[in-house]
């Protein structure tokens, strides 16, 4: 039983674990999952089947569907679910799912900035020299100096991460406010998030969806597992750690994402990336016996 307290800390590092690897691996499928659907039909599709998992997870539990903070709950679905995927599919759209896509990932400096003056969470200390190594292995996967993309693309990319930092915002402002069961909150906001992605559906060109066994293979993954899963798992690390921490431990995520690419498509690392996924690698060791020898002192100190 003594053992309990570092359990429950290291908890959160397993579900960022969880986390990264499915959101790195979801960029491989959507690019496979494009050839049998239009950008915006698969985002809306996305959407719907991650709201429908989340409304059977809530039923078979048992839980109530009360609709609680409704005007809080509104706003995040369409900043983090709609307008995040709108502008992330848009910029996938209008310069493709290169370096684009990963300009994403710059959420944990737009998280970092705001977390100070509207939650009042700070970067302490050595803390600095995690966040330090995690940022700069971020940009030298980014490359922000060579980037083959339009500026509308570049615009859109950072758009959809200013989209994600102030969801991140919102999820902690709102918990703190009030008392809201974390999975009906996440089946709420989708179910929000997803009536204007089925609107873009409607309105925006695209080719008919291609219903085959494999895509829909491909859809219950990118449903089940990389929306309603892991949305639910990213408000639960919300919950428990700082804002600007999880934000850069999600990092892990283009890296996932880099290696799996790499090693599905068979194509040759570039040495910027090797430097920064070791960078990223070394900010999130950090931040992980940072938060070790915290946990230590406070179990001495008990």
């Amino acid at each position: 039983m003594s053992n309990l307290p570092g359990l429950k800390r290291w908890l959160p590092a397993l579900a960022l674990v969880v986390l990264s690897c499915t959101w790195g691996y979801t960029w491989v499928m959507v690019k496979q999952a494009l050839e049998y659907a239009s950008p915006f039909s698969l985002a809306a599709q996305r959407a719907v089947g991650g709201a429908l998992a989340l409304v059977l997870a809530v039923r078979l539990t048992g839980r109530s569907m009360a609709l609680v903070a409704p005007r809080m709950t509104l706003l995040l679905g369409l900043i983090q679910v709609s307008g995040f995927t709108i502008l992330q599919t848009s910029a996938l759209v209008e310069g493709g799912p290169g370096k684009t896509s990963v300009l994403i990932f710059t959420m944990p400096i737009w998280t970092l900035l705001m977390s100070w003056p509207l939650l009042g969470e700070r970067v302490q200390g050595r803390q600095w020299l995690a966040a330090v190594s995690t940022l700069g292995g971020l940009l030298l996967i980014i490359e922000p100096w060579n980037m083959q993309t339009s500026l509308a693309s570049k615009l859109l990319g950072l758009s959809a991460a200013l989209c994600w930092a102030v969801g991140t915002i919102l999820t902690k402002r709102l918990r703190q406010a009030h008392r809201v069961d974390l999975l009906v909150l996440t089946m709420w906001q989708m179910i929000f998030g997803a009536l204007p992605l089925l609107l873009m559906m409607e309105l925006a060109p695209g080719r008919a969806t291609n219903w085959t066994p494999d895509y829909l293979l491909m859809l219950t993954f990118l449903s089940v597992a990389s929306i309603a899963l892991c949305w639910w798992l990213w408000g639960w690390i919300l919950n428990r750690v700082p804002a600007w921490e999880a934000s850069l431990s999600v990092l892990g995520t283009p890296v996932v994402a880099i290696l799996s690419s790499r090693l599905t498509l068979g194509e040759a690392f570039k040495p910027s990336e090797v430097a920064g996924i070791v960078l990223i690698g070394g900010g999130l060791a950090l931040l992980s016996l940072f938060g070790w020898l915290a946990s230590r002192r406070s179990g001495a100190g008990g």
